[in-house]
């Protein structure tokens, strides 16, 4: 879905002599295998934004192996790893499995491959390299986890007195759109260099002395864009937000319809914490809400935003004029004004529930997070499970704003952000991690799940290897 990264390694790939042919988004195993045989190519190359697309990779990559297709296997994106792709995916395929951390590395890795004299010793280094990767993560999946029920009572012991919980300021959702505009002073320009691979914080990579002189640049010429976008009116950022009273049922957030919590609106099983961690707490997310036995009077908040809205005709316009670059540069501002967005909607549902209402922040305070509260996102180490998307899209109804998700669970338009509000003072971000088979069996039971699928969609967190 989210192919900066991808367009990106194909037009480095193309400046330096090779054939590209892009597929596009989204596209099914059997497509792709069916493109490569018929167009003849040397390399097969996948990219994925999100967890679920890393299992889709092991699909593709045992799929090259029933039909004798032998062309190297190129693996990247923005979740995949060296170790992912030495564990879960090179051992489904007998020919080169090659994971290219960047498109700067692109080049090279393709050039080693098709090289009659570079390969041997290419192939060679890369075996080694998953082998020693491979003996890693056996180590690390054999230290003991902790059972599910020892996590279960080394939740943190937090306090919910009246300082400590926050009564939702209305209860429901509110859609609106937002001028781009008043998004443009909290774009974090950092990360729209990382999507450009120039690794370094903002402003100082303008005067550093690799990169500085590809970075002003670039930051130029996406200061160029972005005034079009603003003053054309070229993009649409639209959102939807609301709070409901809400407790923690065990490990589960319930959220209800109303302050008597006479019906719950919607329930979202957490994931809690079980590795080894001396004498500290296991965390889950529920750990931040009041427990639904305290009788305290909690909330939560919920919001989908997305500044992506006409992104794709824009794209299509530069596309027809053979601009790559201004194509893959409008990409990147959407995503940029869309955390953009995320940011800016926080920091008014602070306000709004009293707590952030006297805040005074820098552009680098809030990039720092140094404000209460936290918003994780479905698919993010806290709570990694992609699956609890549709029960948040349809608690906001984001469909209605535009915002919708791929059969597995990516947002569209890409540029989009999702995810919880959570108020309480202690509340952070934090590693799942590793789970065993007992949370995986309690989590699929609570969320009416086979353990199978279960499995399937926690793949990158299990401590233990499943049954084919």
């Amino acid at each position: 879905v989210h192919d900066i990264g991808k367009n990106i390694v194909g037009v480095v790939l193309a400046c330096n002599g090779y054939e590209i042919v892009d597929l596009g988004v989204m596209v099914a195993c059997d497509k792709i295998l069916d493109a490569a045989e018929a167009e003849e190519a040397d390399v097969i190359g996948l990219s994925g934004l999100i967890t679920p697309s890393l299992d889709e990779m092991v699909h593709v990559a045992r799929e090259m192996e029933r039909r004798g297709i032998r062309r190297p296997l190129l693996i990247g994106g923005a979740t995949t790893s060296r170790q992912h792709t030495a564990v879960k995916i090179a051992p489904a395929f007998s020919g080169s499995t090659v994971h290219v951390l960047d498109a700067s590395r692109a080049v090279g890795v393709v050039a080693s491959l098709l090289s009659d004299e570079q390969r041997p010793a290419f192939d060679a280094a890369n075996d080694s390299e998953q082998q020693r990767l491979r003996e890693a993560h056996g180590s690390a999946v054999a230290r003991p986890l902790i059972p599910y029920d020892d996590a279960l009572a080394r939740r943190p012991k937090l306090d919910f007195g009246p300082d400590s919980v926050s009564a939702a300021p209305f209860v429901g959702r509110r859609a609106f759109e937002v001028p781009l505009g008043e998004l443009v002073d909290w774009i974090d320009w950092t990360f729209f260099f990382h999507a450009w691979e120039l690794k370094g914080k903002f402003p100082k990579i303008l005067d550093d002395p690799r990169q500085g002189a590809a970075a002003r640049e670039l930051y130029e010429n996406g200061q160029t864009l972005l005034r079009r976008i603003v003053g054309e009116k070229l993009l649409t950022a639209r959102g939807v937000y609301g709070f409901w009273p809400a407790n923690s049922d065990g490990d589960d957030l319930v959220l209800w319809t109303d302050a008597a919590r006479s019906a719950e609106a919607a329930r979202f099983p957490m994931l809690r914490q079980q590795r080894v961690t001396d004498d500290k707490p296991c965390l889950s997310l529920a750990d931040f809400v009041a427990p639904v036995e305290s009788g305290a009077s909690d909330s939560v908040g919920a919001f989908a935003v997305t500044a992506g809205i006409g992104t794709d005709a824009l794209v299509k316009r530069f596309e027809a004029e053979l601009d790559d670059y201004q194509a893959i540069l409008t990409k990147a501002l959407a995503d940029r004004l869309a955390e953009a967005f995320a940011e800016w909607l926080h920091a008014k549902v602070r306000r709004e529930w009293g707590y952030g209402a006297g805040e005074s922040l820098s552009l680098e305070d809030r990039i720092a997070e140094r404000y209460r509260g936290i918003r994780p996102a479905f698919g993010y180490p806290a709570c990694p499970d992609h699956t609890e998307k549709p029960r948040l899209f349809s608690l906001l109804d984001a469909p209605a704003q535009g915002i919708t998700l791929t059969e597995h669970f990516a947002m569209m338009p890409a540029a989009s952000v999702s995810g919880l509000y959570f108020a309480h003072p202690d509340a952070r971000y934090f590693t799942v991690g590793r789970v065993g088979r007992d949370q995986v069996e309690a989590y699929a039971a609570r969320k009416g799940m086979t353990i199978t699928e279960a499995e399937r969609w926690l793949a990158p967190n299990l401590g233990y290897e499943p049954a084919r």
